[in-house]
């Protein structure tokens, strides 16, 4: 007798054989290269660039990583259960026998204190008196976290990337960015996370004609609430992506808007501040590689 495959096998013997497939090495002539400069912004070699940044851009998805992202850092708040009710107001509906009964003396049949002699107070507990607890407040058990399936958060993500090599989103209304004479993708040797000073820093954005852009970003902007968190908001400059701890990262902080990040830590919200992808980006080269 010849044992015939069910459907559930087959299924099962194709996911195996496409777990063990082999991804197809890309041709050399679909491999896109860039030019890696010193800190001198002089040209030092040529880099093959990783896969991510062959990925189709993506707003959709990178807009949606973005509000996911923003959501898992969002902090629960509520109010407490008690509010409102740590009172000795009470409703009493019987009609005759008992006191403190509001029926039949033109008074609201609501809940209202209890005062000695057998009186009632003012009316408590219910969300229209004064004291009462709010109707629908916020409940502190709130799941505020967005779900995202992790193969889109990982496409949003290379599509993020892939976006810093593209000028005209770079300029684009939401980044905006000032950029004179760069050629992007922009990368930078080894050596430049090593420097512990921000007057190096700035000097070396200097020559890379990153200085107007930095200089944008710390005229910053009108914003609301300016009575209790300053006037302005400063905007977003360059992001440096390093390859992990490095005394760089301290230093190029101090630059208005300039935020450093390790490769390994990287998300759509600093690729793309606001859900808007094309962030001018400084790559080191060791970054590059485990990118």
């Amino acid at each position: 007798m010849v044992a015939t495959k069910t459907a559930g096998t087959e299924k099962k013997e194709a996911h195996i054989a496409k777990a063990e497939k082999k991804e197809i090495p890309r041709s050399a002539k679909s491999i896109k290269k860039a030019s890696v400069l010193t800190i001198k912004a002089q040209h030092k070699s040529d880099v093959a660039l990783p896969v991510a940044f062959d990925v189709q851009y993506r707003p959709d998805l990178i807009l949606r990583a973005f509000t996911a992202e923003q959501s898992w850092g969002k902090q629960p708040y509520g109010s407490d259960p008690k509010a409102g009710f740590r009172t000795t107001a009470e409703y009493y509906s019987r009609r005759k026998g008992a006191f403190r009964v509001t029926m039949n003396k033109g008074m609201s049949r609501l809940p209202r204190q209890k005062i000695p002699g057998g009186g009632l107070g003012e009316v408590r507990r219910v969300p229209h008196s004064k004291g009462g607890h709010r109707a629908h407040p916020p409940k502190a058990e709130k799941i505020w976290a967005k779900k995202m399936n992790e193969k889109e958060w990982k496409l949003a993500l290379k599509s993020a990337i892939a976006a810093t090599s593209d000028i005209e989103l770079a300029k684009a209304e939401g980044r905006s960015h000032v950029i004179e004479k760069v050629k992007l993708p922009l990368i930078i040797e080894g050596s430049f996370e090593s420097i512990k000073k921000t007057k190096e820093v700035e000097d070396i954005f200097d020559k890379l004609s990153l200085t107007a852009d930095v200089q944008r970003a710390s005229e910053g902007k009108m914003k609301a609430g300016k009575a209790r968190t300053g006037k302005k908001k400063l905007g977003k400059s360059v992001l440096v992506v390093v390859s992990g701890e490095c005394p760089v990262a301290k230093a190029a902080e101090n630059l208005a808007g300039v935020d450093v990040v390790s490769a390994d830590s990287l998300t759509v919200n600093d690729l793309a501040p606001g859900g808007h992808a094309g962030r001018l980006t400084l790559w080191t080269e060791n970054a590059l590689d485990k990118i």
